[in-house]
């Protein structure tokens, strides 16, 4: 089981927690990127560096997760593209993407970017503390559980 990570634009705390996980899990993680990501054990990590372009990063982890991985990004595109190929994708918040909600996540996100482009931009907020690591170590933790006994049932079938 791999724990991909889109870590271009990854908090250190999240980057943290997924490492974190790897070593008391076992759980492989990976961090994909278009520049170097500093501090990552490499005992319990591993880094894939991408060429720079748009989506070269987005593009890797697709080609490689598989069903039963676990993704983290908060790219809504990339998040909709995995979860089109059956990866469950979690956000840096602890949102859980599905195919039930990433289809509307990408369209309002998609709608702010034109409202944007055309100088409509609302004001935005983007906080990042204590209460979204927690959001997100919390939701990590129950979706990497959730795929670990599932990859554990299938093996003693």
């Amino acid at each position: 089981m791999t724990v991909w990570v889109d870590a271009d634009s990854c908090p250190r705390q999240v980057r943290d927690i997924v490492v974190r996980a790897a070593k008391r899990t076992g759980a492989r993680a990976v961090f994909v990127a278009n520049t170097q990501v500093p501090g990552l054990d490499k005992k319990f990590a591993e880094f894939i560096l991408c060429p720079a372009g748009a989506d070269a990063a987005d593009d890797r982890i697709v080609e490689e997760a598989r069903h039963g991985d676990l993704a983290v990004t908060r790219d809504i595109p990339l998040a909709a593209r995995l979860v089109e190929a059956h990866v469950p994708v979690i956000n840096d918040r602890g949102i859980v993407y599905t195919a039930e909600n990433v289809r509307e996540r990408l369209s309002v996100r998609n709608f702010m970017m034109e409202l944007n482009m055309s100088g409509l931009s609302p004001e935005r907020v983007h906080s990042y503390g204590a209460k979204e690591v927690k959001a997100f170590a919390d939701g990590f933790d129950r979706e990497l559980n959730r795929l670990l006994r599932a990859e554990n049932s299938a093996r003693g079938s």
